[in-house]
Order: structure tokens, then C-alpha cells, then sequence
């Protein structure tokens, strides 16, 4: 993972509410939903929404497969808060002995691990490791292109 794969969230984002209708998007078959729904001026702004503490959020790019079990895809954009203080079965970004790495953190025994989405890859035990938490990711953006 490449430092430049870091982007820092504005510290103050400008408010961007984008129309968000009340009709739910079901995945399976549903009735109509009533065309009126579409009108209702509801809105949503995606900094509101992701970024709960603009000034501890940073944005980071995926690299690799090892999260993809956890539906944490190579190119996805991860939003990572600072300000949360890591338990076991977040998600984390660290620095583990210089590379910038995103595993779930979990308790083995008595023993804080770093595990990955993939069964490829083992469980990196924190035992006798520079391990630095740069922060908790609250939310994966995935896109689908066309």
C-alpha cells in the first residue's frame, strides 16, 4: 500500500444533499411503489452520512485481496475514523513493521491478531511487532462501473 492512497476528509465539508427518495431499493421481487415517493424532497448528504468526525477521517484506497471475504474489494475507498478506539472485530488500518496494512483485529486466546478476509493469507500475531493503529474504517464505498 502506497502513502499516496491516502486522502485526508475536508475539515469542514460543504453540505451536498442529494435527493434521496423515501421508496426503499428492495434486491428481490416487490409491488410498484408509488410514483409520488420519487417527489418527496428528501434529501441526504453523504458527509453527514460517512464522516461522523471530519477532523480524525481520512480516505484510503484498497490494494490487494486480502479483505475480499469481508466484501472489501482492490480499488474500494475506505472512510477510516481516528477517533474510534479499535476492538476486537473492527476493521482496522495499521502500520505493521512499515507497511500500511487493513485487517479485522481480533483476539486469539489472549493473543491480538490482525486477520484477513481471505483464507489465503494467515493470522499476523501482534507479538514482538511495530504495530501502529492509524484508525477504525467506518464505511466501504464499493463502485460498479459500466
Amino acid at each position: 500500500m502506497k502513502l499516496a492512497n491516502l486522502i485526508p476528509a475536508h475539515c469542514e465539508p460543504p453540505p451536498l444533499a442529494l435527493p434521496y427518495p423515501l421508496a426503499l431499493g428492495r434486491a428481490g421481487l416487490s409491488g410498484f411503489p408509488s410514483p409520488a415517493q420519487d417527489y418527496e424532497g428528501r434529501t441526504l448528504d453523504l458527509n453527514e452520512r460517512f464522516v461522523k468526525r471530519p477532523s480524525a477521517t481520512f480516505f484510503l484506497t484498497v490494494t490487494g485481496d486480502s479483505m475480499v471475504k469481508l466484501g472489501i474489494n482492490e480499488g474500494d475507498t475506505l472512510v477510516v475514523d481516528r477517533s474510534i478506539d479499535p476492538r476486537p472485530g473492527h476493521i482496522i488500518v495499521a502500520l505493521v513493521d512499515g507497511e500500511i496494512t487493513i485487517k479485522r483485529y481480533e483476539l486469539r486466546g489472549n493473543v491480538p491478531c490482525l486477520c484477513s478476509g481471505n483464507p489465503r493469507y494467515a493470522p499476523i500475531p501482534l507479538v514482538d511487532l511495530d504495530c501502529q493503529v492509524w484508525g477504525v474504517v467506518r464505511s466501504v464505498i464499493h463502485e460498479y462501473t459500466v
